[in-house]
């Protein structure tokens, strides 16, 4: 094992240690990043969220230029509960090669090489600043990128590329689907199973709603666009949660339906957005409302993600196939926040260690394989022409 594998081994180590659940505060570890970015020679910013909670980190090594490349991972991990671990997830455990442990590959593994290569960089003579985008909150919604992004997007100096490090393998990613997530609550007014008509049934209501999304669902599958890479090439639609009512014999008077839509292009969210809007304030609400005034449907946006789209003209995708000994790029079904940096007008690339196989399973792991391969693709990184030359 090379030192520089040694040292990222151990960081990861430590960035395992930090059970950064979701659910739980990142603070932790986005303190202990900070200080080696910082040691290493980076400009360090954390910005906090609103609850003072969480925090994403953002830090700059080489000059104060436009350009250069983002180096970006998500902090959080997914819960542990109710899964068959063969040992402590917070612990990691190298055996046969492999690095066990929440996180590993989703996406800590990433980071921890990244934050390796700090030093590194810093004694490059660089042409193009190297940045590091550590965020919170991926895992339910993409939080801590959607508030990073209007940051960078006041600057005056942005980074032009973005190499997103999710687990792919080390093979380069293009392209993939957006993730919107929605709650929907329904409240109307309870009375005896005997006399329906004398109430408002959430429960009802609820099952027509979902009975609108599946249509679109059907209509949305007429709308796949030509030439689409994706499987399927349309957007999907799905409902994943419906509950509601107390008893047989109750008028249901509360009921919630929790559904996804993963659009292949803006419009199809725009589509079906308006089109359950319509239904809503045309057909459900008028109805429920003539029994019960305060008859209500709400919806809570959980998350809505751009999607990454495959581009003729992509610099980071190049860059990284040269890197890496790519013949082509491929799209993905899973999600990242890669669309939100290519909405700021960056190029960007998805490629990091591990497999999404591995991902959010028990017993999560990485290679020592992948992690080694991707350092020495963030090696070449920091002497490619797109740093220390000129860029493009």
């Amino acid at each position: 094992m090379s030192g520089r594998l040694k040292e990222t081994v151990a960081l990861l180590d430590r960035m395992i240690a930090h059970p950064t659940v979701s659910a739980d505060s990142n603070l932790a570890l986005i303190a202990e990043l900070a200080e080696r970015l910082e040691t290493a020679g980076a400009r360090v910013e954390v910005f906090s969220d609103p609850t003072g909670c969480k925090a994403n980190l953002f830090a700059t090594i080489g000059p104060e230029a436009p350009g250069g490349i983002v180096l970006s991972g998500h902090t959080d991990v997914v819960p542990v509960e109710d899964q068959d671990w063969s040992g402590d997830p917070f612990a990691l455990r190298n055996e046969d090669g492999r690095l066990f442990g929440r996180g590993a590959c989703d996406m800590k593994g990433f980071i921890a090489a990244a934050t390796v290569m700090a030093q590194t960089y810093a004694k490059a003579r660089l042409r193009r600043p190297v940045h590091f985008a550590f965020t919170y909150d991926e895992e339910v919604g993409c939080l801590g990128a959607r508030a990073l992004v209007p940051e960078l997007e006041k600057r005056e100096l942005r980074p032009s590329m973005a190499v997103i490090g999710e687990p792919t393998l080390m093979r380069v990613i293009e392209g993939h689907k957006g993730c919107c997530e929605y709650t929907v609550r329904f409240s109307g007014m309870e009375g005896h199973g005997s006399a329906p008509e004398c109430g408002v049934n959430a429960a009802e209501y609820a099952a027509r709603y979902v009975g609108r999304l599946m249509e679109l669902r059907q209509a949305l599958m007429q709308r796949a666009p030509a030439g689409g890479r994706f499987d399927p090439p349309w957007t999907t639609l799905n409902v994943g949660r419906i509950a509601g009512g107390v008893a047989h014999n109750v008028i249901a008077g509360k009921a919630e339906v929790d559904w996804e839509m993963r659009p292949v292009q803006d419009a199809d969210m725009e589509f079906v957005k308006q089109a359950v809007a319509e239904y809503v304030e045309r057909e459900l609400l008028p109805g429920m409302r003539a029994i019960c005034a305060d008859a209500s449907i709400e919806t809570e946006v959980i998350g809505e993600v751009a999607g990454l789209m495959p581009m003729d003209d992509n610099a980071a995708r190049d860059l990284v196939s040269r890197l890496v000994g790519a013949n082509g790029a491929h799209v993905v079904p899973f999600g990242t926040e890669a669309g939100l940096f290519q909405k700021l007008g960056m190029s960007v690339v998805v490629c990091g260690p591990g497999s999404i196989d591995q991902a959010h399973k028990p017993d999560e792991f990485v290679s020592l394989d992948q992690m080694q391969a991707c350092l020495d693709m963030l090696e070449k990184l920091g002497k490619s022409a797109a740093l220390v030359g000129v860029e493009g």
